[in-house]
């Protein structure tokens, strides 16, 4: 680390975006302070010499500590849900990250907001976007606030929407946004500007608009992702189709589940152009064209190397505790069998679960789990896994978020699906007193109401023989069923 570079703090280093940038950061020699509301997740990420604090915007208490002795904030929060109070909760995160930035003396903030003219009938995720930088520039710190449409790169949900339609469909019928103009940027020229606004003291106090240089309607991208996969594609626009059962179809036939598709669509209708081109000369670098972009954010997927995925955005569940109540309400299959073999291949299977490899038994039941929470707006089987065999806290794995791993010994998944309770599964290999090698899978859940109990004796039959042979699989099969 260079101690004459400003020091920086990450809000939003577990996101998308932030992922990416704090490697870079650290590349290039800027001390690096990450605040998150769950530190443990960032634990895992093999970054060297930065500090973890623990801390949420939407608790002011709570930001006092990380923001001391910072000169520079990347503010990179905001909400990708449909929840009604979203616009209230991102304004007042930003207002309480405004008031401690300029109380700890940071002398700026840069943040990445939404594209679109503020003339335009904005959307609510638009506006709302637009909303938190001028409330982050009223708190009296200079921000600079960059404005990005279509982010292309492997992981953004934004382009698995685009591939997914593509891949799957050679025919659409679509709904007018199709016809919208927007100007997608590459994920890279993205985390190049954020960098470059570090060093380039005329973006101080400025609102940026930054795009990959080409104008394409939603209709135009599809069919070049089409044609960089080599397939056809036919588009049918039609009038009918709403943001609300867009996203429904959305959430059927892509990765990204209803909250977020819905948040895309809805901002789909406003024209999404760069009209301010200043950036370029403030900070001139390489402009990725749209099929430059897709072949790039394809070759990484296909080497298994995504550096970071929407998937990975905060868990509202994450970490919630279970009192002493509610303890008492759990119910639970737990399943103990000796390993006979090389306990390090029982670890092995472990670390591969979900994704291609599946649940070792009868996963033709987990899929159909997953088309009909997809069916009632839950995030469904499609999410898969960020790595084929690597594992952190906070990956999404199916329809599971990883919330506990200890690799050779413990793996704790918290279910994400849609259920009338909080459900939980865990996997253990450990020595008993007699030194026997021994594998534990615990299935738990807590129910929320009495409709959460009888779900789950409904379903008692089949866990029964589900949770019992895919132990019986794990322990003694390298196949999965």
């Amino acid at each position: 680390m260079n101690p004459q570079k400003p020091k920086i703090l990450v809000v939003g280093a577990t996101g998308y975006v932030g992922g990416r940038l704090v490697p870079l950061l650290i590349k290039e020699g800027y001390p690096v302070r990450c605040l998150a509301r769950n530190p443990e997740k960032l634990k895992a990420r093999e970054w060297k010499n930065i500090e973890l604090y623990q801390g949420d915007v939407l608790e002011p208490d709570t930001l006092s500590n990380p923001l001391k002795d910072i000169d520079v904030a990347f503010y990179l929060v905001h909400s990708m849900s449909n929840q009604k109070d979203f616009e209230d909760l991102d304004a007042k995160a930003a207002r309480n990250f405004g008031r401690a930035a300029k109380e700890a003396g940071i002398k700026r903030i840069i943040y990445l907001g939404g594209l679109a003219r503020e003339t335009q009938n904005l959307s609510p995720h638009l506006k709302s976007r637009q909303e938190v930088g001028q409330i982050l520039g009223e708190s009296g710190v200079s921000v600079t606030e960059l404005r990005a449409s279509i982010i292309i790169g492997s992981g953004s949900a934004s382009f698995e929407i685009i591939r997914d339609l593509t891949r799957k469909l050679p025919v659409m019928i679509t709904p007018r946004w199709v016809k919208s103009l927007c100007e997608p940027i590459s994920i890279r020229n993205v985390l190049e500007y954020l960098l470059g606004c570090l060093k380039e003291p005329r973006t101080r106090g400025e609102i940026l608009e930054i795009g990959g240089g080409e104008i394409l309607t939603y209709a135009n991208m599809m069919k070049a992702v089409a044609e960089v996969l080599g397939k056809k594609l036919l588009i049918i626009p039609v009038p009918v189709l709403t943001p609300r059962l867009s996203a429904y179809w959305l959430n059927i036939v892509t990765t990204v589940p209803m909250s977020i598709a819905y948040a895309l669509i809805d901002g789909l209708k406003n024209n999404s152009i760069c009209t301010d081109h200043r950036i370029r000369e403030l900070i001139p670098i390489k402009l990725f064209s749209f099929k430059e972009s897709v072949h790039r954010a394809l070759d990484r997927e296909a080497s298994g190397s995504v550096a970071s995925s929407w998937t990975e955005a905060s868990s509202a569940n994450m970490g919630i505790p279970v009192t002493e109540g509610e303890s008492k309400k759990i119910l639970q299959d737990i399943r103990i069998l000796e390993i006979k073999d090389n306990p390090k291949e029982v670890c092995q299977r472990i670390q591969k679960i979900g994704g291609d490899v599946g649940w070792y038994y009868a996963n033709w039941a987990w899929k159909l789990r997953g088309i009909m929470d997809r069916m009632i707006g839950g995030v469904g089987m499609r999410r898969g896994r960020r790595h084929p065999e690597k594992i952190r806290i906070g990956d999404a794995i199916d329809f599971w978020r990883v919330e506990g791993y200890s690799p050779g010994s413990y793996l704790r998944l918290r279910a994400e699906m849609k259920l009338p309770g909080l459900a939980w599964l865990e996997f253990r290999v450990y020595r008993d007193k007699n030194g026997q090698n021994i594998f534990q899978q615990t299935a738990t859940f807590l129910p929320s109401n009495w409709f959460g109990i009888l779900y789950w004796y409904l379903v008692m039959p089949a866990h029964f023989f589900v949770f019992k042979n895919m132990a019986r699989r794990i322990v003694n099969s390298t196949s999965p069923d």
